[in-house]
């Protein structure tokens, strides 16, 4: 496997990659013990995604709430090796994963170990102040552990100024973004807006499309049908979660019809 898949995603029309919002791992408060449910969940919930047309799909620990600012236990990772092997073994997409709130060296051993296609890194670079403390970008031990690991097949997906965060000082937009893909080889650059679901601002996206120079550039969060064609026409693709959940809400399962009627409003963009 080469990083070509997640080129291949990412040429993708559209490319769409779905959330597996994950309910609370082995090890966290809110686990009610059964580990098996929630391996048959996420296979469900893939197979709804590539049901409805998506690209690509991404795992994430949702709901291993209070989450660690970096360091996430062992249990946690081999769940998610487990979940995420067994995502990729019963789905013809490729397959990522994000290790909230920000363990990006966890997610690289979890998509070596499974050979999936990529990882999302919420802070890669600079410094941000979150719920969870102040938590700093570590792409100098993250890129040479992928080539210590022979995981060059692994793609990085980096948030810039991320969601439910605050950078810890602004820098000019346009050699943040170069220095993204320079400085800490990232593979795409998403744009979120401040919370989950919620919409990016177009200006803000505009401007890091600009800056990126013809490099993936992935809106992260608030993409709805109503929006799809505005903010699609900024940007290679996206990473969907809330919207095509059940009544919209972010902790609910994935509802077909909400899913079939995005990508199909996708599909309609020129």
């Amino acid at each position: 496997m080469t990083r070509s898949d997640f080129k291949t995603l990412i040429a993708h029309k559209p490319a769409l990659i779905g959330m597996v919002h994950l309910p609370a791992l082995p090890g966290s408060p809110k686990y009610r013990g059964d580990f098996e449910a929630i391996i048959r969940f996420a296979e469900k919930e893939a197979k709804t995604l590539y049901q409805a047309g998506f690209a690509g799909i991404m795992i994430e620990n949702l709901g291993d709430v209070p989450y660690f600012p970096e360091h996430v236990p062992n249990e946690t990772i081999a769940a998610l090796a487990i979940i995420a092997d067994r995502v990729k073994r019963n789905n013809k997409l490729p397959v990522g994963v994000n290790v909230l709130r920000n363990d990006a060296h966890a997610a690289l051993a979890i998509a070596v170990a499974a050979q999936l296609a990529f990882v999302r890194v919420n802070i890669l670079t600079g410094a941000a102040v979150t719920d969870q403390g102040l938590i700093q970008g570590r792409a100098h031990s993250l890129l040479r552990e992928r080539q210590r690991l022979h995981g060059e097949h692994v793609a990085v997906l980096a948030d810039i100024r991320v969601k439910h965060a605050e950078p810890l000082v602004q820098r000019d937009l346009a050699q943040e973004v170069e220095e993204f893909f320079e400085r800490a080889l990232c593979s795409a650059i998403i744009v979120t807006g401040t919370g989950s679901g919620k919409e990016v601002d177009c200006d803000f996206l505009m401007q890091v499309r600009a800056a990126a120079q013809g490099r993936p550039v992935l809106i992260g969060s608030g993409l709805r049908v109503e929006n799809a064609a505005e903010l699609l026409a900024l940007a290679d693709g996206a990473i969907v979660g809330s919207s095509i959940k059940e009544d919209g809400l972010i902790q609910n399962p994935i509802a077909r019809r909400r899913a079939e009627e995005l990508v199909k409003a996708c599909r309609l963009i020129k």
